[in-house]
């Protein structure tokens, strides 16, 4: 049976590995990214005058990028000024770029009817597919608050040959932004880092690279960072499935022999599995 090698943060890649080995799949977690809040106080400053910002309606919408930007905007042990207000003012919509933010906005007891995001049919759950369902909101000098993921800085030494931490996705929603009217705030709540991995993690890393097994990213900074992590091994013999034609056209690049599409629900991932990739 071909092993399934889950690339998400842990804490996402668990959910993961079991729905596909409640399907009967072999599946194991091996994070390709590690997630920690912003550790600076300017950033944790900025947090707390934002989430008040947002509480008073200051927005007409936050955009959430994941659902890690949810989870650290609304941290449980981050002061709250306003403590009996709600996460948001009630005329602020939460925008997601996909079905796992809006379920991290429900979790965090947003009412569902105050979230938009992509169609449940959208071809691709991104920034593309979202503003097509909210860009009739908009009206000139609207604020929209994105809340989104950041390097840490000891990745960032050389800034010019760094990929944005926007995503080329934001970049796209942004310009839509400004070309509406809009005025926008981004704000860093979490840092994306290389994950430290075991001794046995990077042998199952160099194992996998020509035994057949099926590498799933979701992220296109997972695929660098696996190249990061194992600059000298060769991915001729390697089978990714990717989410976006983003993330397939970074594991091409990286030298994965071959590199399939799926939409990024589990139905779509299993169902991509089990087709015989």
């Amino acid at each position: 049976m071909r092993r399934i090698l889950v690339t998400r943060p842990l804490h996402d890649a668990m959910p993961w590995v079991e729905a596909f080995r409640a399907r009967g799949l072999l599946a194991e977690a091996l994070p390709l990214l590690a997630i920690g809040p912003c550790a600076d106080e300017a950033s944790r400053h900025a947090l707390i005058a934002a989430r008040q910002r947002a509480q008073l309606g200051y927005y007409r919408a936050v955009m959430f990028v994941s659902g890690n930007a949810v989870q650290h905007f609304f941290e449980q042990n981050q002061p709250l000024a306003l403590d009996e207000q709600a996460l948001l003012a009630t005329e602020t919509r939460a925008w997601t770029p996909g079905p796992g933010t809006e379920r991290a906005l429900l979790e965090a007891n947003l009412p569902a009817h105050q979230i938009d995001g992509p169609s449940p049919d959208a071809a691709q759950f991104e920034s593309e597919s979202l503003w097509q369902n909210v860009h009739r909101q908009i009206r000139l000098g609207d604020r929209v608050l994105i809340v989104r993921g950041a390097s840490p800085p000891a990745t960032t030494q050389n800034t010019a040959s760094q990929p944005s931490t926007q995503g080329a996705g934001r970049d796209w929603l942004a310009a839509k932004l400004r070309d509406a009217g809009a005025e926008m705030e981004f704000l860093a709540v979490y840092e994306r880092q290389l994950p430290l991995w075991s001794a046995q993690q990077m042998d199952l890393a160099e194992q996998s690279a020509s035994d057949g097994s099926l590498w799933l990213f979701s992220s296109s900074e997972a695929v660098a960072n696996l190249q990061q992590l194992l600059p000298a091994q060769n991915w001729r013999s390697g089978l990714a499935l990717t989410t976006h034609n983003r993330i397939a056209s970074k594991a091409f690049a990286a030298g994965f022999g071959r590199v399939l599409q799926s939409r990024p629900s589990l139905d779509d991932v299993v169902a991509s599995i089990e087709s015989g990739v």
